[in-house]
């Protein structure tokens, strides 16, 4: 496995999924064109079609020709999403995107029912074992949404060798240190999930992120990951705040509502939201929209 690891290093934006109007049909020019973007502002990889990406809101067919987009645009690495609720459906997607030219593949356990530990365990080793051993497969924790990934889980999945590593959405510090201490014993790539902890854990040994955050102002997080990496405490400490004043805003509304309505802000068509906001948090949403533009420049610069 530590052959694999170090692709998954630095900061890889995890992707809103652009939809039209009609339909809520997937825009794949918006989709391309948010690639060029990520590209161009030194993210060192995207994450498509995870909780970000909404991906239960998209097609299975179009699932499939978002990534083999993406994967042909893009001049940085593609992890594609390929999350289901079954496993035929999980090894469907896997089929496609490893076909496609993804870097890798992002799986959670099976989602909306609740499924024991065992039973994610064997969904795990069912899907490893269906797609080629070369194929790396990170480990997606996100237990807000779905089942989660007991710590004990994990040992055992990532001690298998058939997971180059996980991603950590949980947002629970003791949680990245029990990982980050079944590192020492068991090599993978141990890459955050949650924007509020990257720099704390980036500090205490995590490889890289998969940021939300990343996909509105990739310029933030690129800079706040190199200044940790040069040890440049005084800028580490002023990113860290920008990021946390971001982060302070998008948390007052649904996931990922104040992503899509920044990217969007950044001049790329992102489409309608999934869900109507209620006529509070809709007000709130036009604070945010004229927050976001003054706030931008001092981030830039």
């Amino acid at each position: 496995m530590a052959a694999h690891a170090p692709q998954f290093t630095g900061v890889f934006a995890a992707a809103v999924t652009p939809h039209r109007r009609e339909g809520y049909e997937a825009d794949f020019a918006a989709m391309l064109e948010l690639v060029d973007f990520l590209g161009r502002n030194g993210v060192q990889g995207i994450c498509l079609l995870g909780a970000t990406g909404e991906f239960i809101n998209v097609k299975l067919a179009e699932r499939i020709r978002l990534v083999h987009l993406a994967v042909k645009r893009s001049r940085v690495p593609i992890i594609a999403g390929v999350s289901h609720s079954t496993l035929d459906g999980a090894l469907e997607l896997a089929d496609e995107a490893m076909s496609s030219g993804a870097v890798g593949l992002l799986v959670m356990p099976p989602y909306f029912f609740h499924y024991s530990q065992d039973e994610v365990i064997e969904f795990c080793l069912q899907f490893a074992g269906s797609v080629p051993k070369s194929t790396p497969i990170l480990l997606y924790n996100i237990p807000q949404f779905t089942t989660g990934f007991s710590i004990e889980t994990a040992r055992t999945l990532l001690g298998t060798g058939r997971f180059v590593g996980i991603k950590d959405s949980s947002g629970d510090w003791d949680y990245f240190q029990k990982l980050r201490t079944f590192r020492d014993e068991c090599d993978f790539a141990l890459m955050v999930g949650n924007d509020s902890l990257f720099t704390r854990a980036k500090a205490e040994g995590a490889d890289g992120v998969i940021s939300g955050v990343a996909c509105a102002v990739p310029e933030l997080l690129v800079a706040l990951n190199r200044a940790i990496c040069e040890n440049a405490t005084e800028r580490v400490q002023a990113l860290e705040r920008k990021l946390q004043e971001f982060i302070s805003w998008i948390d007052r509304f649904p996931a990922p509502v104040g992503i899509k309505v920044a990217t969007t802000a950044r001049g790329i068509k992102v489409g309608p939201l999934a869900v109507p906001l209620a006529k509070e948090n809709a007000a709130r949403l036009e604070e945010f929209k004229k927050w976001f533009p003054q706030w931008l420049p001092s981030v830039l610069k």
